[in-house]
């Protein structure tokens, strides 16, 4: 059963772009959410997210998952659902294909230590940064800056997470040039997006975790959610070796969230009465979600996985190495603006030369970043396993 018709966004009703498009050449078939997909895909940072770390810094396994690939992952969980409900595909996709593209080099530990390093300006955040990045910093175009994307995908990039109170410069500056109305719920193709991510990266980094052997198999099975996927299979196939054991888990776990987050958001939206994307904004809460029982053991899961991978002592020295890699190229770069390469002088002020700054590390992938921090700072150390 799908969700009712007025309740998915419609690319004839957007409420369109920053920058008027008379003179693009020939446009296709595509509509709105098409043309922000393709756009997305065919962006330079969008390509450079295949040296962006995932989990693991700078893999040299082909089997590990990087930016790129998570998110490829991410808009198939996240289609898979709009088909389900019946909301906008390609808006969806978008979204999904859009969602990491602000993160600096090194994941979530590059970002720690450039917001530090800024924190004097303004600090770093790489959901604004994806922001700026698709209004202002890709330029594919003759006239204008940006991917010039329709309001409704920068609605769902700006707050696919829910309503944003207090919103950092970055997306403060594209809020207020597209009044992004940041008090109120994005459309349901937003919140679908962000609980795909949830999704892939839940059970993806279990897979990559395993694999690695960071993430020991007798801790997960202390979660119920697991241990239950993980008994049903044994019942199945008690003589499968572990590594396909181990593929069936990812992706049984998988269907039963995408399903129970497919029940549960008819049901929302049911009791919420909610028939138009005007209702979703303005329903107060997520009308998207886990059922509660389901969400708790996702959140139990989610804490394992800090405490086991992502906090794992194995993976520490390299969280430590890739934050002073990027603290020491920002620090670098702040002390003599002149480092930066001609294009990425854009003003002398020291607010500017900040924002120069982030632009540019924020941009770089993780080889990148170690071959300039050699050539400005020094040797690198970082472990080769991870």
């Amino acid at each position: 059963m799908t969700l009712p018709g007025g309740i998915a966004a419609r690319p004839a009703e957007s409420r369109g772009r920053l920058h008027a498009e008379p003179d693009l050449g020939p446009r296709g078939p595509r509509d709105a959410f098409q043309r922000d997909r393709d756009r997305i895909v065919h962006s330079v940072a969008f390509r450079r997210l295949r040296h962006k770390t995932q989990v693991f810094v700078a893999p040299d396994g082909d089997h590990y998952r990087v930016r790129l690939t998570h998110s490829i992952e991410v808009a198939q969980i996240g289609r898979t659902i709009a088909r389900a409900l019946g909301l906008n595909e390609d808006l969806t996709e978008a979204l999904c294909l859009a969602h990491d593209l602000g993160h600096p080099p090194f994941g979530h530990a590059g970002e720690d230590a450039l917001d530090e390093a800024l924190t004097a300006h303004g600090g770093f955040d790489h959901n604004g940064h994806t922001l700026r990045l698709v209004t202002c910093l890709e330029t594919p175009y003759p006239h204008f800056d940006g991917l010039n994307l329709s309001w409704e995908t920068l609605e769902g990039l700006a707050k696919h997470n829910g309503p944003v109170a207090k919103p950092e410069w970055a997306l403060a500056e594209v809020d207020a040039l597209l009044g992004l109305e940041l008090d109120t719920w994005p459309t349901l193709e937003a919140q679908v997006a962000a609980l795909a991510d949830d999704i892939a990266y839940d059970n993806h980094d279990i897979d990559d975790g395993l694999r690695a052997g960071v993430l020991p198999l007798d801790l997960l099975l202390d979660q119920p959610f697991v241990a239950r996927h993980w008994q049903a299979i044994e019942e199945r196939w008690p003589d499968l070796p572990l590594e396909r054991k181990v593929k069936a888990l990812v992706r049984d776990q998988i269907g039963t969230m995408v399903g129970d987050l497919i029940a549960e958001t008819r049901r929302r939206v049911a009791e919420a009465g909610a028939e138009t994307t005007a209702d979703v904004r303005g329903a107060g809460l997520a009308l998207a979600g886990f059922s509660e029982a389901l969400g708790g053991e996702e959140r139990a899961l989610k804490r394992c996985l800090y405490a086991n991978l992502y906090n794992a002592p194995p993976l520490q020295p390299v969280r430590r190495e890739a934050q002073r890699v990027v603290t020491n190229l920002a620090n670098a770069y702040l002390d003599d603006p002149r480092l930066l390469p001609d294009a990425w002088h854009r003003g002398d002020d020291p607010r500017a030369v900040a924002r120069n700054v982030a632009d540019y590390v924020a941009g770089m992938t993780d080889p990148f970043a170690i071959k300039r921090h050699e050539a400005l700072v020094g040797a690198v150390e970082l472990p080769e396993k991870f």
